[in-house]
């Protein structure tokens, strides 16, 4: 059974984590923009999500575009949710959890080791 992983990069500026999601035994499927993650996440329905948190301070009903994405995603339970955000920006990661608390966050710099283990957890 492929499972796939949605991988939503809209800053970038850490690795490319493609191989380690193969060799986790993902399809991985990358989209650059959280709108085009919404339908791609709708359509494939994945076993994991790797998405960023990108505080917008402009916005003034939502933190980010990832409460779009995390509450698309409440309704597949078997979909794993990891959010890479930068640790300046945890006080607004905290109040995003307190809506949806079922994702793991890996703070900035992203580190290989750190992505595996919760992906590996959380495949369990």
């Amino acid at each position: 059974m492929i499972r796939t992983l949605v991988s939503v990069v809209e800053l970038g500026g850490y690795a490319d984590f493609g191989p380690l999601y193969r060799r986790l035994g993902f399809e991985p499927e990358t989209v650059n923009s959280g709108r085009r993650a919404l339908s791609t996440v709708k359509q494939l329905e994945p076993a994991a999500v790797v998405a960023e948190f990108n505080y917008q301070s402009d916005f003034r009903d939502r933190t980010s575009a990832l409460e779009s994405l995390l509450a698309l995603t409440q309704g597949m339970a078997d979909a794993r949710v990891v959010v890479i955000y930068e640790p300046r920006d945890e006080p607004q990661l905290e109040r995003l959890r307190q809506r949806f608390p079922s994702f793991t966050a890996i703070p900035r710099p992203v580190r290989e080791a750190d992505l595996e283990r919760v992906l590996r957890n959380g495949m369990a």
